[in-house]
């Protein structure tokens, strides 16, 4: 079967704009993601991501994400403040919504994608006693504004936001479908002859006098799958079931949430035991009843309690790198005490250091104004030594002049007391 959509963008004022995204064929939809028409919004391009089948357990998930991310350029960034609905196309006001989600989007992100991973669990999509799946047609609602004033989306906005005084086309017709319906039912026993069909909205705004082959094939196939939820199941069919049933109910919660998704659900034991006839162990409605409620029940708790234990796992990994962080904020700590005493005595060290260097530069002072005493004193010396030199050649011929004179001296000496030496036995 073909899906089809219908896709639809206007404003509700000059802060906010609303996307329609209608659904046709749900039921039949194999693809895992389904995506939206883009939406411009300030040159920006947006759209809406839908998984189908869930992407997280079994809930319907709905995304938005940024239509071009792959070639945003460095540095861009934008705010976005939305919200989603998936629509009760009988009852409006019953609609699931989630709003006042706010973001800032980046282009370092990289796939740009933020949403609601667990919108709507998929048995309750499916219910037929509710309006999500209406003519197997599902009506996705966003709700999008890059204005930053708070609380601008809500759930009240969202259900009474419509340009047909809030209801839909949809809402209008499914109501009207079961009003009729409903209508037939009470009066049945009251009318002898029935009345003529009235035809619904739907089939006065898009039903053609003559069935098309795709109608003729919706309404068999449809006819076909209630017709296959009357399969009468044997006793042993029954019995395994049970089996099934005690088998998922003696786990816990968590437990019963995997066994479900790998065994219990494939099997549709719940289903066999519903549809189980036997003429001394038929359930009665009153069980089914009892049945039908407590299989969701199962599911939703098994649902509850695996979300607990993803919130508790989380908190236990959040715990753990706190301590990570918090042992190594300790470290940190402890070195930085570390690093400060030796700070310390290092600046201690360059104290004395520059102490040891202000005398020395003090040492040199001296030592420099010394050398300038011996070099001034060395010039004086010089010149002393240079005139010296000068006085030292007079002086060497007065010597050799007086070193004559003492020779004759010592001559004329010698005579002298050779003479007296001669006189002396004389006298």
């Amino acid at each position: 079967m073909e899906v089809r959509s219908k896709f639809q963008c206007r404003d509700i004022n000059e802060k906010l704009r609303k996307i329609t995204w209608r659904i046709d064929n749900f039921s039949t939809i194999e693809d895992e993601t389904l995506y939206s028409e883009d939406f411009i919004v300030e040159g920006n391009k947006w759209r809406i991501i839908i998984y189908p089948k869930g992407d997280f357990a079994d809930y319907l998930s709905i995304y938005l994400c940024v239509a071009d991310s792959s070639t945003l350029p460095s540095g861009w960034s934008a705010y976005a403040q939305f919200g989603f609905a998936v629509i009760d196309q009988i009852n409006r006001r019953t609609s699931v919504t989630q709003a006042v989600a706010t973001r800032e989007f980046t282009a370092e992100e990289g796939n740009g994608v933020f949403g609601f991973p667990s919108f709507l669990p998929l048995n309750e999509l499916r219910d037929p006693k509710r309006g999500y799946l209406f003519n197997d047609a599902c009506l996705v609602e966003a709700y999008f504004s890059i204005d930053r004033t708070k609380a601008l989306i809500s759930h009240e906005l969202i259900v009474e936001t419509d340009s047909d005084k809030h209801k839909t086309e949809e809402a209008i017709c499914a109501k009207a479908d079961t009003d009729n319906q409903k209508t037939m039912i009470t009066k049945a026993e009251e009318l002898t002859t029935p009345p003529p069909t009235q035809p619904s909205c739907q089939d006065e705004a898009i039903e053609p006098e003559e069935p098309t082959d795709e109608d003729m094939n919706t309404f068999f196939t449809s006819l076909e799958s209630e017709l296959s939820c009357r399969t009468v199941f044997s006793r042993e069919e029954a019995k395994e079931a049970l089996a099934k049933v005690e088998e998922a109910l003696n786990t816990t919660p968590v437990n019963f949430y995997c066994f479900c998704k790998s065994s219990l659900r494939d099997n549709k034991a719940f289903k066999i035991l519903d549809s189980f006839y036997c003429s001394s162990t038929t359930l009665t409605t009153k069980q089914k009843n009892v049945l039908s409620a407590m299989e969701q029940s199962l599911h939703e708790l098994a649902d509850r309690a695996m979300k607990a234990k993803r919130d508790k796992d989380h908190l236990t990994e959040k715990e753990s790198v706190k301590l990570e962080l918090t042992l190594n904020l300790d470290l940190n700590l402890t070195r930085y005490k570390d690093v400060k005493s030796e700070v310390n005595r290092i600046e201690e060290n360059l104290v004395a250091l520059n102490k040891q260097i202000e005398e020395a530069h003090k040492e040199r002072g001296k030592m420099l104004a010394e050398g300038k005493g011996i070099f001034s004193n060395s010039k004086r010396i010089k010149k002393e030594l240079e005139a010296l030199g000068e006085e030292l050649a007079e002086c060497e011929a007065d010597a050799k002049v007086a070193e004559k004179e003492e020779k004759t001296v010592d001559a004329e000496w010698r005579r002298i007391k050779d003479f007296f030496y001669s006189i002396k036995p004389k006298i």
